[in-house]
Parts: C-alpha cells; structure tokens; sequence
C-alpha cells in the first residue's frame, strides 16, 4: 500500500486545518492537461477533490482522480449516484483504490433536468447515505468517505437527523455546500456540536468565491446557500474588478469560519478556475 493513500486520512486526523480543493476533469484529459491541471491547484492542499459532472458533461472523474494521483498528487473522487447503479459503483469504487485514489465523496446529484443533461435517464439505485454504507461495508483500506451537508436546510432537527445518518453509515468527514450567511452557518454547527458530531467526523467548510453578480443573484435564488450580503451583490454590480471583490469576500468569509470551533477544515470551489486555491489560501492565510 502506498503511502498516498494514508495521506489524506492523516490529515483528518492531525489536529490542524485540513485544505482540499475543487477541480473539474478536462473534457479530453491527456497527461500534459493533467500536468497543468496539478500545478494550477496549490501545493499545500491535502487533497483535491475531483467533481463528477457537476453542471454539464465533463471527462472522466475516475480517470482524473487516478491521473491525478499519479503526478503525486492526493485525490478524492466524487461519485455521484444519480447516474450509476449499485454495481457500477462498487466496481469504480475498487477501481479507485487501485488507482491511489485517496477517499471517494459520496453523492446523491442533482436530477438531471436541471441542466446536466435533460435527455439522459438518471439510475438513482441509491442515494448518498446507502453509498457510503455500502463503500464502508466494502472495507478499502485507507480510503476516506465523505458526504455532504446542507447547513441552511430547515427545520434544523431534521438537517441534523439527516447529518447522524451519513456520520452513522460512515462519513469520515462532511463536506458543506460554500458558506455565505456566517450567522445561519454558526447557528448550524452550534446544534452540529451539541450533537457531538464534530467529534465522529470532520466538518470541512466549503468556501466558494463569487466571480459576478449574476452568478450571487443565481445562488441566491437557489435559496440552498443562506443569504448573500447584499453589500457583495452591489459591488459584483458596481465594482471594476468583480474577480478581485469576490476572491476578497471569500478570504473573508474563510479567515471566520476557520476560527468556528468544530470545523476542521476548508474546502475551495474552483468553479473551474482551478488557480483560485493558491490565490485564496494566501489572502485568507489558510496555509
């Protein structure tokens, strides 16, 4: 077994800041577009977190995940049930460990009809919290399991009800989807520590920096996010350099909820602009 394959499971378990990052697999991935696709990302990341068609078809995750792990790099592969059955996935997932793959980040996905491809027929066999069940169940040793959670999913109870399920089938840490309303995301994990959840899994908070102010109105029609500071929209509308205002309000938001007790770490959605990590990181002080 190589040493890769621990990496990131030690950093779950470190006691420091644990830093992963987003990346969105080339349409065509050759080693070259690998290559460029590492070093684009931060070095001092624990691991990259390869999505799995996100919002439109993209190249093979699996592949990325496994490519990426050979340029020495810690990946976790995100495994999305909406469009695989139960075989399939047990099959990718040991494909996976064979590869290096570091961990695999369990989801359900969004239906297909909003946008990934409305023609397709989603298999959805199983949702997130079965997935990760069953992973565990398959006894890979080293590989992390993750999932994700919604802090501003109402009514809490049930959010949390919801959060024991996953930690209960298996969760080695929990992603969140970016947090934008720091209140709503304090008052989530004061109920999440009140639980004792922080101490069965590790909480890493996803931080996600707003490029335009069509993107903040999107988000915030979403109503999955919690609210967005108005102040921020007005800038994104106003401002000269939307891309410099959005990385300074993520740096912002990152640098607070790092110091929220029971976080573990931060977690960087690129939105393709892989090279956003190393920018962020610095002017959050993250590393």
């Amino acid at each position: 077994m190589t040493t890769m394959k621990s990496k990131f499971s030690q950093a779950l378990t470190s006691g420091r800041l644990v830093l992963t990052a987003e990346c969105v697999p080339p349409r065509m991935a050759t080693s070259k577009e690998i290559k460029d696709l590492s070093n684009a990302l931060a070095p001092s990341l624990d691991a990259i977190v390869v999505a799995d068609n996100p919002d439109d078809v993209y190249g093979s995750a699996l592949a990325c995940a496994g490519m990426l792990a050979q340029e020495g790099r810690t990946s976790i592969l995100s495994m999305v049930t909406r469009d695989r059955n139960r075989v399939a996935l047990q099959s990718d997932a040991m494909g996976a460990y064979s590869l290096g793959v570091s961990g695999i980040l369990c989801l359900s996905g969004n239906h297909q009809s909003m946008g990934v491809c409305r023609e397709a027929a989603g298999a959805c066999d199983i949702d997130s919290i079965q997935l990760t069940k069953m992973l565990k169940n398959l006894e890979l040793p080293e590989m992390a399991l993750g999932e994700v959670a919604h802090p501003y999913q109402t009514p809490l109870e049930l959010n949390i009800i919801r959060l024991k399920k996953k930690v209960a089938a298996g969760a080695d840490f929990v992603m969140t989807e970016p947090v934008f309303d720091l209140a709503g995301f304090e008052t989530w994990m004061e109920a999440v520590r009140q639980a004792g959840l922080d101490k069965q899994t590790a909480i890493i908070a996803s931080i996600l920096p707003v490029t335009s102010a069509d993107q903040a109105h999107f988000l915030q029609d979403r109503k999955t996010y919690g609210p967005i500071d108005e102040d921020l929209i007005d800038l994104l509308t106003n401002g000269a350099d939307a891309v410099k205002i959005g990385l300074e309000k993520a740096a912002e938001i990152a640098s607070k909820v790092k110091a929220v007790p029971g976080v573990r770490g931060i977690h960087i959605l690129c939105g393709g602009n892989e090279a956003v990590s190393t920018d962020l990181i610095a002017a959050a002080k993250l590393a």
